[in-house]
């Protein structure tokens, strides 16, 4: 990282705290605020949704957020022989603004880092090792591949540091109507490049060399996103910044998070499946019609409904991921949008793993690494196996060794047979199995992305994840659609799209 940019993201991160106090002050308008406002989804986009809508609309409002599952959504953990471990989104990048600000805020704290190496698998050896000491890997990087993995930080800085404008804008109040559009104020149209031209493409055109694109960048797009270097060059960065040093989680799982923000802001848990949204119409005791929008949903108690003036929906809409129905609308709302989701098995595993399987000549009790990368190889059966941690680091933890058994989580397109199984690991005490759909398949070039704004004041927060799919984009995306919700119902058209932002607003950091 340069101290440059630190020092400006330092002032963006003091302005991101601040956010709420911009938020409390819109609160205060004098036009009646809506009554009630609906949250469909209760991972951390929908719980980021529930906070920043209660900032921008203050005490008044009432907020439901249906979950038919468990608060978090993506963010799960899974107990192990007593202990619980990470099984959904599991590391936060150390420039994610918006994740620290709620951890602070909800009075929590990043969990204990343990040390960790990693290797690269390429189905026969571990081809690269990962030395403890920094200049030996400098200099196995540099013999192997000379400048391009030093050229490879400063590209992914150099996208960063346009990715950094968002929380500028949002410290202003300024939001966007659609992915496209908040892309656009934040990197210009080479953010649009990078949307429509595969991860291999881009890099090969600055000049990295092929090899070092097989050898290293493929791994890392696998681990992070289960697709190879021809998913987009914008995802493909995000998944390339995750390689960075910083990587953190929260202390007691990630999921405390989405539970931390529905408690603060004050939101009702209506735990049911929505099955329709629809228009609804009221006469008002001044004779003019007010517009609703009713939630049709299912829970325990049966089927029921309730009447919103805004509906922000926070789970993807999208085949095998949502049924919900739109029925009134004009033009229609579809139920689904084009594209898919990206299948992963992850499978925990608590076992000692079979060292030949990886062609290492390393005794287990001597083997250091915790995770193993893998190159694109149809042969192979895994993308990445990693050690994991329990999300309550005790203190004097150490990890312990591949001679004894542990937790492993491995990520793999297809479910592992038995057979499978048994190659990798010498032993298996159990074995716990969850497919996700979690982010979805980016295949370039990019077509139009769902938009944020559905109708008038109904709201699709997870069209981000056409863009990227993190916890932090879904924050974003939360922040951007509470506002967008806040300047719509208000009429402040002036806080929507503006364009040459960074400009005009460079004068007032």
């Amino acid at each position: 990282m340069y101290l440059c940019s630190l020092s400006v993201r330092a002032l963006l991160f003091v302005g991101v705290c601040q956010v709420g106090r911009r938020g409390f002050v819109s609160a205060t308008e004098t036009k009646e605020q809506p009554k009630k406002i609906a949250v469909i989804g209760g991972g951390i986009g929908g719980t980021s949704a529930a906070y920043f809508l209660r900032q921008e609309f203050g005490s008044s409002v009432k907020i439901d957020v249906f979950e038919a599952g468990t608060v978090g959504g993506r963010l799960a953990t899974e107990n192990i022989r007593g202990q619980d471990y990470e099984n959904g989104g599991s590391i936060i990048h150390p420039l994610n603004l918006h994740m620290k600000h709620f951890v602070d805020r909800l009075g929590l704290s990043a969990r204990a880092d343990v040390s960790s190496k990693a290797a690269i698998f390429n189905g026969k050896e571990l081809m690269f090792e990962e030395s403890e000491w920094f200049i030996v890997n400098f200099l196995r990087m540099l013999w192997r591949y000379g400048f391009n993995s030093i050229r490879m930080h400063m590209w992914v800085e150099g996208i960063l540091d346009k990715f950094m404008r968002i929380y500028q804008y949002q410290q202003f109040g300024y939001s966007f109507s659609s992915v496209e559009q908040l892309l656009h104020a934040m990197g210009g149209e080479s953010f649009h490049v990078l949307l429509n031209q595969t991860l291999e493409e881009a890099m090969l055109a600055d000049g990295f060399s092929q090899v070092f694109i097989n050898d290293i960048v493929t791994p890392i797009t696998r681990l992070n996103y289960g697709q190879s270097v021809r998913l987009s060059a914008f995802v493909g960065a995000v998944a390339l910044a995750r390689a960075d040093s910083g990587l953190w989680a929260v202390d007691g799982g990630n999921k405390r998070v989405c539970s931390g923000l529905m408690y603060h802001s004050k939101a009702e848990l209506i735990q049911a499946r929505v099955t329709a949204i629809s228009t609804r119409t009221r006469p008002s005791k001044s004779g003019t019609v007010t517009n609703f929008y009713e939630v049709n949903y299912v829970g325990d108690s049966g089927h029921a409904h309730s009447l919103y003036d805004i509906v922000i929906v926070a789970t993807p809409l999208h085949q095998g991921l949502s049924d919900i129905s739109f029925s009134g609308f004009s033009p229609p709302i579809p139920s689904h949008f084009p594209g898919r989701y990206h299948q992963t098995m992850a499978t925990l595993v608590l076992g000692r793993v079979n060292m030949s399987y990886l062609g290492s000549d390393h005794k287990p009790a001597d083997f250091v690494f915790s995770d193993i990368l893998t190159t694109d190889n149809e042969e192979l059966e895994i993308i990445s196996l990693s050690s994991l941690d329990p999300i309550n680091i005790p203190k004097g933890y150490q990890r312990p060794p591949a001679s004894s058994s542990k937790v492993w989580k491995i990520f793999s397109s297809t479910p592992l047979s038995e057979e499978q199984l048994g190659a990798i690991f010498e032993s298996r005490e159990g074995v716990w199995v969850k497919p996700w759909l979690a982010y979805p398949s980016y295949t370039p070039p990019q077509r139009r992305m769902p938009p944020f704004i559905l109708h008038d004041r109904l709201f699709y927060l997870n069209a981000i994840e056409w863009a990227a799919s993190s916890m932090e984009m879904s924050a974003i995306a939360a922040r951007n659609v509470a506002l967008l919700a806040h300047h719509r119902w208000h009429g402040q058209t002036g806080k929507i799209d503006q364009e040459d932002l960074h400009t005009r607003l460079r004068g007032e950091l």
